[in-house]
């Protein structure tokens, strides 16, 4: 059986936006003969795809033939890059947007020739995961954690980046002074999390593990909207990568966290089944960054990951006791938007080397 792509395409529009009118917008073509192309490919694949009454939705086999379509297309579009001798494109969602997750993907690529990347609007780690599994993206970055009734099954995960993350105060908070903090120095204060915290696994293991009892959720809308809330409630704090940028006005306080300091684990997760490829190459950019700019440094005895994060950690990564995680990891310490601060082995009981 010959499969016209241009039937798929049409399908794979239609499955997106499940109503025929704004398919055949997209596609520029009349509702009728988009109807038409439904059905010729029904008819080409023995089965319906599609529930016509009240309201369109896949039917069983149409979300079965839903991911291998996507495979279909993109196979399509790695062949006619081929003959231009040009790499095809990697269309890659990431999740954690208030983190930056795009600043390691550009570190990474750096090392390498043109990589052709697409990035897409990825929500969260399950919306990612289903994009995935149906063929609607190619790689996903982000941390990645056990999803429910096993919905990120069928998905690889390589751990590429463990952060440390400091804790971001306003200039009233009560410890915006200080040069380190430990975890349980914020039990008197409340952690700010921009969504509702069962959305937000980093978050509730790290209040869990280090019993911060006050919390308090709101809306994510964007990074100001953080930086405004903190400047202006000085019982607030909430976690931030040290190496992520701030806006030069924000007036806080990222102060880091020792004894232990806490990592963020970024992965690359991707369907092993239906891999890119320039996946290879990809991997191979992040595993050269990783070692030079030492991604993966981990001492359990000085760091601290949720249970679940565990398992990612590849064998004989770590160093020394006693070593000064702002010297072994390269990350800024004590940042302040206005003035960098103290380095936090003036503080604290932490050996540095320098």
């Amino acid at each position: 059986m010959d499969l016209d792509l241009a039937l798929v395409r049409t399908f794979t529009t239609t499955a997106k936006t499940l109503h025929f009118a704004r398919a055949a917008e997209e596609l520029n073509t009349s509702q009728q003969a988009l109807s038409k192309r439904i059905a010729r490919l029904e008819e080409l694949v023995t089965a319906r795809l599609f529930e016509r009454e009240g309201g369109v939705r896949l039917t069983e086999a149409g979300e079965r033939f839903l991911p291998a379509a996507h495979e279909a297309l993109a196979a399509g579009e790695r062949a006619i890059a081929a003959v231009g001798g040009a790499g095809s494109v990697i269309r890659i969602d990431t999740w954690g947007h208030l983190y930056a997750p795009m600043r390691t993907v550009a570190q990474a690529v750096q090392t390498l020739g043109p990589v052709r990347l697409e990035p897409g609007p990825g929500r969260d780690w399950p919306s990612v995961a289903q994009a995935l599994l149906r063929g609607e993206s190619d790689l996903g970055l982000g941390r990645v954690h056990p999803l429910p009734d096993g919905r990120d099954a069928g998905l690889t995960a390589r751990l590429v980046r463990l952060e440390p993350v400091d804790a971001l105060v306003g200039p009233s908070h009560p410890l915006a002074g200080a040069n380190a903090l430990r975890p349980a120095d914020l039990r008197g204060s409340t952690l700010w999390c921009p969504a509702e915290l069962n959305r937000l696994d980093f978050l509730r293991r790290f209040a869990d593990h280090f019993a911060l009892t006050r919390r308090q959720g709101g809306p994510n809308l964007g990074l100001d909207h953080l930086v405004q809330h903190l400047r202006h409630d000085a019982e607030c704090f909430t976690l931030f990568p040290a190496d992520a940028p701030l806006p030069d006005h924000a007036g806080l306080r990222a102060i880091p966290l020792v004894e232990p300091t806490p990592l963020y684990a970024w992965s690359l997760t991707w369907r092993e089944s239906a891999r890119h490829p320039q996946l290879d190459t990809l991997l191979r950019g992040f595993t050269e960054t990783g070692r030079s700019r030492r991604w993966l440094d981990y001492a359990p005895q000085r760091d601290w990951l949720p249970d679940t994060d565990h398992a990612k950690l590849a064998v004989g990564q770590g160093l020394p006791d006693g070593s000064c995680p702002a010297h072994t990891r390269g990350t800024s310490t004590g940042r302040d938007v206005k003035a960098q601060g103290s380095h936090p082995c003036q503080s604290t009981s932490l050996r540095c080397p320098s």
